[in-house]
């Protein structure tokens, strides 16, 4: 598998709203997008840092992914993700290699597919996705 590059962090808060003004306030930044992926109960306002996105998740329900996280964890990093040449192939490799992926087929979002690499704890607490694709809100 050919990692491209980093594509995207995603930082998981309790509330989108306060995060945006902080990160305006503090340092500037406006975002470049903001939308809702309702499969993954999730409100996200991104931001790019040179060719590296940067994403606050707020979760959209109590039960989404995020809002367990901001329960176990508190707010903080949530993932990383990697752009790489081929996801169907990478994902081929891993499960090779014996590792264990959270989706046995890519999903898609806005012009990228992706899939999750199951568990965060299996790479040192980072939960790992590897996306194909350019991100395009339009599609």
């Amino acid at each position: 598998m050919k990692i491209e590059k980093i594509d995207h962090i995603c930082f998981a808060v309790k509330g989108i709203e306060e995060t945006k003004k902080t990160y305006k306030d503090h340092f500037g930044l406006m975002p470049a997008c903001e939308y809702i992926a309702a499969s993954e109960k999730i409100k996200v306002v991104r931001y790019y840092i040179g060719d590296v996105a940067v994403e606050f998740m707020e979760s959209t329900s109590p039960d989404g992914e995020v809002a367990k996280f901001i329960d176990s964890r508190g707010e903080g990093v949530f993932l990383i993700s990697y752009k790489v040449d081929d996801l169907e192939g990478a994902m081929r490799e891993l499960k090779d290699k014996n590792v264990k992926l959270i989706d046995d087929k890519p999903r898609y979002l806005f012009g990228t597919r992706y899939a999750f690499v199951h568990h965060p704890n299996n790479l040192h607490g980072v939960l790992t996705e590897l996306l194909e694709g350019d991100f395009d809100i339009n599609k």
